[in-house]
C-alpha cells in the first residue's frame, strides 16, 4: 500500500509512521504542517529512508493535498492532523476551528475528488481513516457506563467541539458521497515522543527539573489510557479489517485518577533516578484551580474493535508508564529540542498538562 499519513511529525501520527515502517509498509507520504507539536526530530529514524516522503504542508491547503494525491496515488488516508490541547483551545478556539473542522473539511473535497477519479477496484479498496477522540462524548459520572459508538456527543470544550464537528463532517462524507470512510475515538495516549505540555511528560520533566507538578482540582478526575503504540496497531486493524462507514472505539482499559497518575509517576521517578536532590517527588505536587469546563471521567468500552477485529490493548498501564518514563529518561536532546519550542513557556509550569 501507499498512504498518505497527515500530522505525522504530531505524537500519535509519528508513532504510526514509525511503527508502520518496521513492519515495512510500501510508502509512507508523510504531510505535516510543523506547528510546535510537530517535530522533525521525532523522525530521524526514518530521515533518509525512501520508503518515506515527509512534506511540509497543511491539510487546509486543498492544492497542496491535490498534488500529493496526483502525484502518489494513495490507497489510503489517515488524518492524525488536529490542534488537540483543551487549555490552548480554551485560551484560543480559533485555531482549532480552523484546522480540526475547516481543515478537515479541506481535507475531505481533494479526497472526494481524487476518489470519484479512481477505478471501479480502486474505489473499492480505497479509505480515508480519520483518528478522533473519547472527548467528544463530553463526560462520565462514576456509576455511568463507559463510552460507546452509541453514546450522544455532547462536547464541553472549543477542543472536543471542534473533534466532534470533524466526526460528523466525516461521517457525512460516506453517506452522502459514499467515501469509504472509517472513525476512530481514542482514550487518553501516553508514551514516547508526546509533546511536554501534555499531563505524563509535563509531570516528569518538571520533576526532574524540581519545578512543581500542578494538578488541576482534587486530582478526581478519571482518565482511560491508552499506550500509545498499542492505539497504533488498532488503528492499523481498523484500516485494514474495518467496515467503511464504521466508527470503532480505542480504549485502554486503564481508569485512574490524574492523582494516582501523578503519584506513580513520582515512584517511578524516585526509583529510577535515585540520586535526584528532588526525592521523593511527590513533595512537589501542588493542586491548582480547576480548569473551566473540566470533564470528571472518561472510559472506553471498546467491545466493538475487540468482537469484530479482535484487538486488546497489550500494555498494562504499569508497564506502560514504566516504559514512557525510562523513554523520556534516556531522550533528554529529544526534550530539549521540543522544549525550545515550547509555548508560552513561564506559564506552561503552571499548567497540569492534561490534555482531556
Amino acid at each position: 500500500m501507499t498512504i498518505l499519513v497527515t500530522g505525522g511529525a504530531g505524537f500519535i501520527g509519528a508513532n504510526f509512521v514509525l511503527q508502520q515502517r518496521q513492519a515495512q509498509t510500501d510508502l509512507i507520504v508523510n504531510l505535516d504542517k510543523l506547528t510546535y507539536a510537530g517535530n522533525l526530530a521525532t523522525l530521524s529514524s526514518v530521515q533518509s529512508d525512501p520508503q518515506h516522503i515527509f512534506v511540509q504542508g497543511d491539510i487546509g491547503d486543498r492544492a497542496c493535498v491535490t498534488n500529493l494525491l496526483e502525484t502518489y496515488r494513495p490507497h489510503a488516508i489517515l488524518n492524525f492532523a488536529a490542534e488537540t490541547h483543551v487549555d490552548r483551545s480554551i485560551d484560543g478556539p480559533e485555531a482549532f476551528i480552523q484546522t480540526n473542522v475547516v481543515g478537515t473539511f479541506h481535507l475531505l473535497e481533494a479526497t472526494r475528488t481524487y476518489w470519484q477519479q479512481l477505478n471501479s477496484r480502486e474505489k473499492e479498496c480505497f479509505r480515508f481513516l480519520h483518528v478522533s477522540t473519547d472527548e467528544v462524548f463530553g463526560t462520565l459520572s462514576p456509576e455511568d457506563p463507559p463510552f460507546s459508538e452509541t453514546t450522544a456527543y455532547a462536547p464541553n470544550s472549543p477542543y472536543s467541539a471542534s473533534k466532534a464537528s470533524s466526526d460528523h463532517l466525516v461521517r457525512s462524507y460516506f453517506h452522502t458521497y459514499s467515501l469509504p470512510t472509517l472513525i476512530t475515538n481514542c482514550s487518553n495516549n501516553y508514551g514516547p515522543y508526546q509533546f511536554p505540555e501534555k499531563l505524563i511528560p509535563l509531570m516528569i520533566l518538571n520533576a526532574l527539573e524540581g519545578k512543581l507538578l500542578p494538578v488541576y482540582g482534587d486530582g478526581e478526575n478519571i482518565r482511560d489510557w491508552l499506550f500509545v503504540e498499542d492505539h497504533c496497531w488498532a488503528i492499523d486493524q481498523v484500516l485494514v479489517q474495518g467496515q467503511p462507514g464504521e466508527t470503532y472505539n480505542i480504549g485502554g482499559g486503564a481508569e485512574r485518577t490524574n492523582i494516582w497518575l501523578v503519584n506513580q509517576i513520582c515512584t517511578l521517578l524516585d526509583e529510577l533516578v535515585p540520586e535526584s536532590k528532588f526525592a521523593p517527588h511527590a513533595h512537589l505536587i501542588a493542586f491548582v484551580q480547576d480548569r473551566p469546563g473540566h470533564d470528571r471521567r472518561y472510559a472506553i468500552d471498546f467491545a466493538k474493535i475487540q468482537q469484530e477485529l479482535g484487538w486488546i490493548p497489550q500494555v498494562a498501564i504499569e508497564a506502560g508508564l514504566r516504559k514512557t518514563v525510562q523513554w523520556y529518561l534516556a531522550n533528554q536532546t529529544w526534550c530539549q529540542q521540543v522544549s525550545a519550542h515550547r509555548y508560552e513557556r513561564q506559564r506552561l509550569g503552571l499548567r497540569t498538562g492534561e490534555s482531556s
